[in-house]
């Protein structure tokens, strides 16, 4: 049941403002809707997060949430012309792309902070063979 239903993102902001700031200036995102005292963001294939305010911000050290790209190295690209920083784990083992992307385990992944201190990523899965 849960398998074959749709899974839905919560990102936690210290500061609400400032971290849509973030994601519509720097990430380029668009608000669907305002409710129940967050913001709901829309993605593909029906998917949606919600960015709600809570002192917890930024405290995991694990990704909140990752966007499942076809091309990580050219959205790192645009990301970081809008003014996003990426994270580099040099401890993860692996190749790195020219973007500095990490390559292992059948894919290509990146990782940035928002102006909360959660971590987010991007994730290319590389075709077999």
């Amino acid at each position: 049941m849960l398998q074959d239903s749709p899974l839905y993102a919560y990102i936690p902001a210290r500061d609400l403002a400032r971290a849509r700031r973030f994601y519509e200036d720097k990430v380029g995102l668009h608000a669907k809707e305002e409710t129940n005292g967050g913001v709901v963001y829309q993605f593909g294939g029906g998917t949606a997060a919600f960015l709600y305010p809570t002192p917890n911000a930024g405290t995991s050290q694990a990704s909140q949430a990752f966007w499942s790209v076809a091309d990580v190295d050219a959205e790192i690209q645009a990301l970081e012309a809008r003014g996003v920083q990426f994270e580099h784990y040099a401890e993860l083992p692996g190749e790195r792309s020219p973007r500095g992307a990490l390559i292992a385990g059948g894919a290509k992944a990146a990782w940035f902070k928002d102006s909360e201190g959660n971590i987010l990523a991007l994730v290319q899965t590389l075709s077999k063979g």
